[in-house]
């Protein structure tokens, strides 16, 4: 028989083991590492936003010289799609079935993540903060294992339009759009707030596929209408091409840029720095540019990251400053995850940030989610474009409730 102390260590035994089990198997965590996976287009038509993602290569090569989390260290798989929706599926599925990560972070692009959402949700894969401001990545009833990060295409738009009717009182409206949920969101939003019929009757829309060289046709198409607002929703290179082809044909509509092209050095450099004067955005990140964070201290953050990991970076583009914000968040839920890697606990944590102050983020703007409120960010302030930086004016706005 048995002795008591033999009894009692069997049976600690016993409860141990079931928890050891746990922590092997989960997926894309060992002893040692945190696997997370990764999808950028380094190549292709959106090849701009690439620094995105050697950003967060960078920012968590830091983070390895400098912490870990629960002892382990993080392997950052990060992959070329082209931006080219097929080749995102072919990248997601060997990342989690090859690589098994513990959760993809940050893939960019609004139809490469839809080709591969539901599959994630499926497999039951965090999908988290993904690198497009789509209002559906706010969907969690539907697909609860999917969240964005930055204010959403729609919100920004409702922001532009409530702008535009305190300014004007009649206007013609001219919009060209990337023919997918991206373009469409910014259509949404405004009619949101302009009102269907109206919206309707003084606006006319032209898409541009992201395959198309340039929009100089669409934007002569626009001008021919006799529009005098212009609302650019496309990405980088080809809002640098529309913003330089406005202007080379001396048209001068009031114009409002989508957020995800504000960047100085891939888009208003190229297009032609004095060509986009009097551009309004909108912006919820700190810009290199502007004066008033010279001696900020969270842009000194950036500038010194910079210098010590990433020394070819430019710092006017603003895909940096995202990609840090980004590399913020990741070791925000790691931290809070307390050493819990499982997918479960990463998405709750993801789920569960509270006014958290980012270094990048304009004052007043902080990552707030919870398990029905999926979009962490959601304010934002207007800005001009005056010819060699953003000048922002006004206070924070929110979109409207639709």
């Amino acid at each position: 028989m048995l002795g008591r102390r033999q009894v009692l260590a069997a049976a600690a035994g016993a409860l141990a083991t079931p928890s050891l089990v746990r922590a092997e198997e989960t997926t894309g965590v060992t002893a040692g590492e945190i696997r997370i996976g990764n999808i950028m287009p380094y190549s292709g038509p959106n090849s701009a936003y690439g620094v995105i993602g050697r950003t967060e290569q960078a920012f968590v090569r830091m983070l390895n010289e400098t912490t870990s989390f629960a002892g382990r260290k993080i392997n950052f798989l990060s992959y070329d799609d082209g931006f080219s929706p097929p080749k995102t599926v072919e990248q997601a599925r060997r990342l989690i079935d090859q690589d098994r990560v513990a959760f993809l972070f940050n893939p960019l692009g609004t139809p490469t993540n839809n080709a591969i959402q539901r599959y994630c949700n499926q497999r039951k894969v965090p999908q988290l903060f993904v690198a497009t401001g789509a209002d559906k990545w706010g969907n969690w009833q539907d697909f609860p294992w999917t969240m964005g990060w930055q204010p959403s295409y729609r919100t920004e738009a409702q922001i532009y339009a409530k702008h535009l009717l305190a300014e004007r009182r009649d206007f013609k409206l001219a919009i060209v759009y990337q023919n997918d949920d991206f373009g469409k969101d910014y259509i949404a939003g405004l009619r949101d707030v302009i009102g269907a019929e109206r919206f309707d009757k003084v606006t006319k829309t032209v898409s541009f596929e992201i395959t198309d060289p340039t929009p100089d046709s669409q934007i002569l198409s626009l001008q021919s209408s006799g529009a005098d607002v212009l609302m650019i929703a496309l990405g980088p290179k080809a809002a640098a091409q529309a913003i330089r082809k406005v202007h080379d044909i001396g048209w001068q509509p009031l114009r409002y840029l989508t957020n995800v092209s504000l960047s100085v050095g891939a888009v208003m450099q190229p297009a032609g720095a004095e060509k986009g004067v009097g551009i309004i955005t909108s912006g919820y990140l700190k810009e290199q540019g502007d004066a008033a964070w010279r001696e900020d201290a969270g842009m000194n953050e950036v500038r010194a990251f910079v210098r010590q990991w990433m020394p070819e970076a430019d710092l006017n583009d603003s895909n940096v400053v995202y990609g840090y914000g980004l590399g913020c968040t990741l070791r925000q839920v790691l931290t809070q995850c307390e050493g819990n890697f499982s997918r479960e606990n990463i998405l709750r944590q993801a789920a569960g940030l509270r006014e958290v102050a980012l270094p990048v983020l304009l004052p007043g703007i902080t990552l707030q989610t919870e398990p029905q409120d999926y979009r962490p960010i959601q304010k934002m302030q207007l800005q001009r474009w005056d010819g060699a930086s953003w000048v922002r004016f006004g206070g924070l706005i929110e979109g409207a409730s639709v």
